[in-house]
């Protein structure tokens, strides 16, 4: 919107500074962490009155965990709402990467929220169908995949990106599309995996912005693209502002959600921003760093399927606990150094990710 109004303004007038990227992904950062800041409690007592016993703990967790009865979850309406609206109100509303990417946060955002709401009325750990819900986000993200797949340029069309190599392209043709829906599925899902503690998800996935809203810009800029010597993708820029969105309403969220927390996230969130997440590093063609820098949640999500799996097989258990966040609570580990030291491992990750812009 405030786009619009500079494009309107002609070219001489001080509305000329909200073209800027720069400047827009920081008013939407602000923006987006003032709404939840300001609107946070008024949702949080709406959410605990309608919800009354909250998200339900499960039994054979952590003994730690059952003081957490009560607290209500469904926190990412407030995360996508601020982002929603300061994304809609500062980027440009012309790209269509950010609707893309819209569509893919909201349609997840949708799915969780569903899940949410059977699991608080009916008091249990169980949603829908777990394999309605993949269909559901592969059907989204294939979707999405095939626009980004049509507006990505000629040269760059379902080709994957190597890191490090330079020039580096593997043309996976049309098996591109599904590989990209299973990026995004993966993202979202194992996000949603790593949302077990205070705060856990929330900052690695603010972190995990900051990098992609970086890769987005630099991507996106043909001057920096070229001095880097990566792939040049015309428009991904505006994707930074989308990002500077999500680390506001984010910041505002993990105000009231720091230990101990007065609201959880729950799938509504995590799924949604784990989808964003996954579109936006195919949108950027960086997926192979979406695992890089994510690799916290790949983690998180390989512990689940490795101890389902050895468990199926052997009847053995590899970790105490799954996911492995809560294997180090059975550890011994105090709630607030597994969050802690897990932002410390998404930390290094991301700069290892960024340094994969460099060498080539």
């Amino acid at each position: 919107m405030l786009y619009l109004l500079s494009e309107l303004s002609g070219t001489l007038t001080p509305l000329n500074v909200f073209r800027y990227i720069t400047f827009r992904t920081g008013g939407a950062l602000f923006t987006a962490g003032f709404f939840v800041f300001w609107f946070g409690p008024w949702i949080i007592s709406l959410l605990r009155l309608r919800q009354g016993k909250g998200q339900p703990i499960r039994e054979d967790g952590p003994a730690t965990h059952l003081t957490k009865r009560g607290t209500p979850t469904m926190g990412g309406l407030m995360i996508l709402a601020g982002a929603v609206v300061s994304i809609l109100l500062w980027t440009n509303p012309h790209n269509h990467y950010v609707w893309v990417t819209l569509a893919v946060t909201l349609g997840f955002g949708a799915i969780g929220f569903y899940d949410d709401y059977l699991k608080v009325t009916k008091q249990s750990h169980k949603g829908f169908s777990g394999r309605f819900r993949l269909l559901l986000e592969f059907a989204i993200a294939g979707a999405a995949c095939l626009m980004i797949s049509i507006y990505s340029p000629p040269a760059l069309q379902n080709q994957l990106a190597f890191p490090v190599f330079k020039d580096a392209l593997l043309n996976l043709g049309w098996f591109w599309v599904p590989f990209a829906a299973f990026v995004i599925v993966g993202a979202g899902n194992a996000v949603n995996i790593t949302d077990g503690l205070d705060g856990l998800a929330i900052v690695p996935v603010m972190i995990a912005c900051a990098t992609f809203g970086v890769i987005a810009y630099l991507v996106g800029n043909v001057i920096y693209a070229s001095y880097l010597q990566v792939n040049y993708v015309r428009d991904t820029g505006e994707l930074a502002v989308v990002c500077g969105a999500v680390i506001g309403a984010g910041l505002g969220f993990l105000w009231f959600n720091a230990p101990p927390a007065q609201i959880f996230m729950g799938d509504t969130g995590s799924l949604a921003l784990g989808g964003l997440l996954g579109s936006i590093a195919v949108a950027a063609k960086h997926e192979i760093v979406l695992a890089i820098v994510g690799g916290l949640f790949v983690l998180e999500i390989m512990s689940v399927i490795i101890q389902v799996l050895s468990f199926k097989l052997t009847g053995k258990r590899v970790f105490r606990m799954a996911p492995i966040h809560h294997h180090f609570e059975q550890k011994g580990w105090k709630e607030p150094q597994v969050v802690i030291r897990f932002w410390i491992i998404a930390v290094i990750l991301a700069l290892v990710g960024l340094a994969t812009l460099k060498l080539r």
